[in-house]
């Protein structure tokens, strides 16, 4: 069996996951086949630009996947990954819609994931504004589906139920600003006969494994239980730090010859190296996990040769520059750090379109 502790897991992923900068477009890299999140918005583009490569890509989609979040996929692979995230039973659709403000429409499992499906089908026919798709697929899809909206002054379908369909319904999104539109996507062919999320799971592996079935469930927005019953029978046994995970045998030795990742990395709220649910290999220390997990408004991370050393946050300043706050989790920064931090901010601003950025590093 194979052991190995958090650094080597950090330092796989890193290699996995193509932080060390490879050349390439934004669709040929690996977290593209997982997706690459975009909450808040703007954080897909800091995610691909942490990996040295440009945002746009003509192959690549936004689309609600993962619990319903908006990432960025691979547009040729849209149709597995909606069976991919398709729920497993009734049991897991009412789950995974988990809203108190519909609790008998919840119960209706599978057939409240199909009616919205539908409903999205009859009313996305050419680009239209988030708030009109959602009060056309309110109107068509059961009562029970729907609840009271008081400042609408409305009835509104459960907001985790839209998302968690709208990929399987053939929509993507497009976002301006503040301004999301919901668009058809060409020559879509329907839901999904059935859920099929054995190849996004070893995606997973591959990417942010080794991993147990409850590390992969939460990613996907589901339970273990569930996902237990399709979870893949080849995969090999390791430990990492005494727990018990799972890899495929053909990552064994990426895993085994790992070597830290040299330098610095600002990595965005949702990047796909902080999206593992083993939250205690990424972050030991529970106070500093609650300084990188928060309820609302989640940091970005900064990666220091390959570990979690802090957080941080920009905000625009002027038209033209990008103020970005850095708070270590032990101290100061070395020299060699702090001039790499420097350099790293000047990639994040030109990500976000803007010539000039500073630095700022609080400690205590």
């Amino acid at each position: 069996m194979t052991q190995v502790d958090r650094r080597r897991v950090l330092a796989y992923r890193a290699a996995a996951q193509q932080l060390h900068r490879p050349s390439g477009r934004a669709a040929d890299l690996a977290v593209a086949g997982l997706g690459v999140q975009d909450t808040p918005y703007g954080s897909a583009r800091l995610a691909l630009a942490a990996r040295g490569v440009a945002p746009d890509d003509d192959r690549l989609e936004l689309v609600w996947s993962m619990r319903g979040a908006p990432h960025l996929h691979r547009r040729a692979e849209l149709p597995a990954l909606a069976a991919a995230v398709w729920p497993l039973s009734d049991a897991d659709a009412t789950r995974r819609i988990g809203s108190g403000q519909i609790r008998a429409g919840a119960r209706s499992g599978l057939a409240a994931f199909a009616a919205t499906v539908e409903a999205f089908a009859e009313v996305v026919t050419a680009p239209m504004p988030k708030g009109e798709v959602s009060r056309a697929v309110s109107d068509r899809v059961p009562a029970q589906l729907t609840y009271d909206c008081g400042p609408c002054a409305a009835r509104h379908i459960s907001g985790s139920l839209f998302q968690q369909a709208g990929l399987a319904g053939g929509v993507h999104l497009v976002v301006s600003g503040r301004a999301t539109t919901l668009a058809p996507l060409a020559g879509w062919s329907g839901r999904p006969a059935a859920a099929d999320p054995a190849d996004l799971v070893r995606t997973y592996l591959r990417l942010l494994g080794p991993a147990t079935p409850a590390d992969v469930a939460g990613f996907l927005g589901t339970s273990a239980g569930e996902l237990r019953a399709v979870w893949p029978a080849e995969l090999a046994e390791v430990r990492v730090d005494g727990r018990r995970a799972w890899l495929a045998p053909e990552d064994l030795p990426a895993l085994a010859s790992a070597e830290p990742l040299a330098g610095v990395r600002l990595l965005p709220p949702g990047d796909p190296f902080l999206a593992a649910r083993d939250r205690a290999v990424l972050v030991p220390g529970k106070a500093h996990q609650a300084q990188l997990w928060r309820i609302i408004g989640n940091p970005g991370a900064l990666l220091v040769d390959g570990d979690v050393a802090g957080t941080w946050r920009a905000r625009q300043a002027g038209r033209t520059a990008v103020e970005i706050t850095v708070r270590p989790f032990a101290g100061g920064l070395p020299a060699r750090v702090r001039r790499e931090l420097d350099a790293e901010a000047g990639l994040v601003a030109r990500a976000r379109g803007l010539g000039e950025a500073r630095v700022r590093v609080e400690t205590g």
